[in-house]
């Protein structure tokens, strides 16, 4: 769709002008601080901390690879959505109290209170690696197929132009600019997927549908059905849901800095437990306005789609007049940006205080900061001229979670035992990293498909990637557990403000941590999700 309608032009540039105005006009007369650049001065309320949450989760990629989803095997994807909820109110009851309370600026800096030096520093290099090559480079080449498919701009005219405009206010506002503008983008983004939903369930009665059971009889089998069942092209298993993806989840909400930094600028307890909630509520959504619609492209336009990742696509230049387009296109931008933001600020963060501080203890705020801000500008470089290289691989959504499957394991178990098992010990987080990195690559090179195309552990023994980070993490697990056991206990009164007295501890003790208020949305949320599933099963 190269011929661009005046209107939707005109969209796209108000919102690009607007959001980058908006993004430096937040910290137009502030002296900028390093906890104020890195942490928003520990200013954010929990509304903009859970919509952020939301926003720098949601990237291009989502949307199309979501619809596609939807279109291939329907609302089973949406596990994916709805199993986020189950692990915010980890976040939300148990990891945020302790980065709160111990006034932590990076997770890496809870580890090195938990752990050690090494253990600080294996997260840090981690997180650098996954906001550049992820977040960063696979979002910038992503989001530009689009817009070249959509408007017919060429690819690297697009990846520098979302990367100049991101990056200016990114690098300029640091943390407070990010969240603010993504709050902003959460409600574009919400909007435009709305009205997308709503014009295709509008467009069924053309086409004879008038009725949920309608649409029922026209979709494949199951393909409204959020669970999964061998009638389901899919292959998802409720063993790959329940086991496979906490250990995604628990590391990519709880224990990434692209993601939980939001968490660690809360301006009180209460809102770093509520926002992480915010955003389990607002993770319901994607279900019925991101994955549906791919079920009502499959409905409405069988015929045109050749490819399930045009699926978004072709809703939108057949359902959207002019200005909606635009509109929706605004949308695009907004889960692009965020996402490309939110990790630009944490490799930042990392950098400037895991890395550099570490080396140079007596550094000032102001060469914290400064360093912070040539960090975000040299990954925007990189990730620039790294994000092409993504047109290599078959899919993005696949090697996405396959690397997510490599470095997921191990970090998951390391926080995860190192807050609800007092005997870990430094010693146990840095076997943990070194031997599950090791195991993760290793699995990884055996099921690439070096002779032949048979995938030995995903297509050869069935194994399919989630249930990989099952069974990676039952393996960092084993060794957590035996070298804490072979080596000395740890210094408890040093980890008594980092570890649970006891597993249901957070239940009890951290009630008066942020009210009773958390564990009552908690428990709303946990009703309001097995409602949806009894409603969709």
């Amino acid at each position: 769709m190269s011929n661009i309608a005046v209107i939707d032009l005109i969209v796209i540039f108000t919102y690009l002008i607007a959001i980058v105005g908006l993004g430096l006009w937040i910290v137009r007369k502030k002296k900028m601080n390093a906890e104020g650049y890195f942490l928003a001065g520990h200013t954010l309320r929990w509304p903009a901390i859970g919509a952020a949450l939301f926003a720098s989760n949601i990237s291009t990629i989502h949307l199309v690879g979501l619809a596609a989803s939807g279109y291939n095997d329907g609302l089973v994807w949406g596990n994916y959505e709805w199993m986020a909820a189950f692990v915010l109110i980890l976040l939300a009851l148990v990891f945020s109290p302790f980065y709160f309370k111990n006034e932590i600026a990076t997770l890496p800096e809870f580890l090195e209170k938990r752990y050690g030096h090494f253990a600080r520093m294996c997260l840090a290099v981690l997180g650098i690696l996954g906001a550049l090559f992820i977040h960063i480079g696979v979002s910038l080449y992503a989001g530009a197929v689009v817009f070249e498919n959509l408007f017919g701009i060429n690819i690297y005219v697009s990846i520098l132009l979302i990367s100049v405009v991101t990056a200016l206010y990114t690098v300029i506002g640091g943390l407070q600019s990010v969240v603010i503008t993504e709050t902003i983008q959460t409600v574009i983004l919400i909007f435009g997927s709305i009205v997308l939903t709503v014009l295709g369930i509008w467009a069924l009665p053309e086409h004879g549908i008038t009725s949920w059971n309608g649409l029922v009889k026209a979709a494949k089998p199951e393909q409204l059905s959020i669970i999964p069942t061998d009638a389901n092209s899919s292959r998802l298993t409720w063993q790959a849901i329940l086991l496979g993806y906490p250990i995604l989840g628990i590391w990519y909400w709880c224990a990434d800095q692209t993601i939980v930094q939001r968490v660690l600028g809360a301006k009180t307890m209460h809102d770093a437990k509520i926002g992480p909630l915010f955003a389990g509520f607002l993770k319901i959504l994607p279900v019925f306005i991101m994955v549906l619609p791919g079920v009502l492209g499959y409905v409405l336009f069988n015929g045109q789609i050749t490819d399930a990742d045009d699926t978004l696509l072709v809703l939108i230049t057949e359902l959207m007049p002019p200005g909606m387009v635009g509109l929706m296109s605004a949308a695009l931008l907004a889960a692009l940006m965020s996402t490309i933001a939110a990790a630009l600020n944490s490799a930042g963060t990392l950098v400037s205080i895991d890395i550099y501080k570490s080396v140079k203890p007596g550094v000032s705020d102001k060469k914290q900061v400064f360093v912070g801000r040539i960090t975000a500008v040299v990954v925007m470089i990189v990730a620039i001229l790294w994000s092409p290289i993504i047109a290599q691989f078959d899919s993005i959504f696949e090697a996405i979670n396959v690397l997510l499957t490599v470095i997921s394991p191990p970090i998951t178990a390391v926080f995860v035992w190192g807050v609800f098992w007092k005997r870990g010990n430094n010693p146990a987080a840095v076997a943990t990293f070194v031997g599950g990195f090791i195991l993760g690559v290793t699995a990884f090179l055996i099921d690439f498909p070096i002779v032949g195309d048979t995938k030995l552990l995903t297509e050869g023994l069935g194994i399919s990637f989630m249930m990989q980070a099952w069974w990676l993490f039952v393996a960092c697990s084993v060794i957590y557990v035996l070298t804490s056991l072979v080596t000395p206990e740890p210094d408890y009164d040093k980890i008594e403000d980092y570890t649970l007295s006891s597993p249901l501890a957070f239940l009890t003790s951290r009630v008066e941590e942020g009210g009773t208020r958390p564990l009552q949305f908690s428990l709303l949320l946990i009703v309001i999700m097995i409602l949806l599933y009894i409603t969709f099963r």
